[in-house]
């Protein structure tokens, strides 16, 4: 005997009923996955527009910053170090030794008391540059033009290129500045970096340059450069990395700047460098950004060393060299505008 199935069979009501429940089950399914993509898409718009620079630039707080913290207020702080002319190095959002000395230098030049730490009353005399922190800049086609190229390790590939020149548009709009190629993705999340485009970017030009510069004091132990005026006081101060001091160490005392040259090409000689390979070549380096040098050198009266850029910004600060004083290419280029031939150099412990 056959039998039928009893939900359908039994009462015409119940069927309505199944009828209509099973069409809400499917209305309530359907809403779910068009709110899922809805804000799915909210996300991918939010994420598009990359950081907010009106709510980056206005804000007012004034946090205790200390080495460890990171984020936006630690941004903020880097970016008006930098426009006093108290590098960090890379602006990252990350408060690490760099920041740290460059902290105690602002505050010191500033007759502030020396903590290392963003004080309240290190906010106040930073937050004397009202000037925005964050700008938009417009991607350009000779940004984009280049030319790039991947920088190789071993010198004598290096020794066949034409130019070290950047490897690729976002290294070079990191350098112009003054930032990591991580910020720099990080302030424009979801942005391209092409032709036309604007993206957010630190606000790093038109400070004015100290007028006052009279000398250059480098502590080996603190890693940093100071550019001190007559009375012996920073009016500038910039990371630095220098050589270790069981192969290659500074030597103190004092020495002077005796020339300076822009775009220097340079000359691997593995007689001078005890860290060379054994049969590693003389060869010449071509001139451009990512040359072992930088983009500018300024020679001491100490033969064989200067103060130069460097190809390898992120390692300013906390790695050992093979000698001389590296900095990042920006804060180079910055001193060279303040040091002159003849400008004394005092190395002190």
């Amino acid at each position: 005997m056959a039998v039928s199935s009893p939900q359908f069979r039994s009462n015409p009501l119940t069927l309505r009923i199944l009828v209509i429940g099973l069409c809400c089950s499917a209305l309530a399914l359907a809403s779910g996955s068009i709110l899922a993509q809805t804000l799915k898409a909210g996300a991918k718009t939010t994420a598009s527009a990359g950081i907010d620079i009106e709510s980056f630039n206005n804000a007012s707080d004034s946090p205790l910053l200390r080495v460890g913290n990171k984020g936006a207020a630690v941004a903020r702080a880097q970016i008006l170090l930098d426009r006093a002319w108290f590098s960090c190095g890379e602006i990252d959002g990350r408060y690490a030794a760099n920041m740290q000395r460059m902290v105690k230098a602002f505050q010191s030049a500033r007759d502030l008391k020396v903590t290392g730490t963003v004080t309240a009353e290190t906010w106040k005399a930073l937050r004397e540059d009202t000037a925005p922190l964050l700008t938009r800049y417009t991607v350009t086609e000779k940004d984009m033009v280049g030319p790039f190229e991947k920088t190789p390790a071993d010198m004598n590939e290096r020794a066949k290129l034409k130019a070290l020149v950047y490897e690729s548009v976002e290294e070079a709009l990191s350098e112009k500045f003054h930032t990591s190629i991580a910020y720099l993705k990080q302030l424009n999340r979801g942005r391209k970096v092409e032709a036309g485009n604007e993206i957010a970017v630190p606000n790093t030009s038109g400070t004015s340059t100290p007028v006052k510069a009279a000398s250059i004091q480098i502590d080996k132990s603190e890693r940093v450069l100071y550019v001190l005026d007559a009375a012996k006081r920073p009016v500038a101060g910039f990371p630095i990395s220098i050589g270790n001091e069981k192969n290659d160490p500074l030597p103190v005392g004092m020495m002077a700047v005796k020339n300076e040259v822009k775009n220097p090409s340079f000359t691997y000689d593995p007689k001078l460098l005890k860290s060379a390979p054994k049969d590693a070549e003389k060869v010449d380096i071509a001139p451009g950004p990512n040359n072992p040098v930088g983009s500018i050198w300024l020679g001491l009266t100490k033969p064989h060393w200067g103060i130069h850029g460097t190809p390898n910004p992120s390692n300013v600060g906390h790695s050992e060299t093979n000698g001389c004083i590296h900095m990042t290419n920006w804060d180079a280029e910055r001193l060279s505008t303040l040091a002159k031939a003849g400008f004394k150099v005092d190395v002190k412990l």
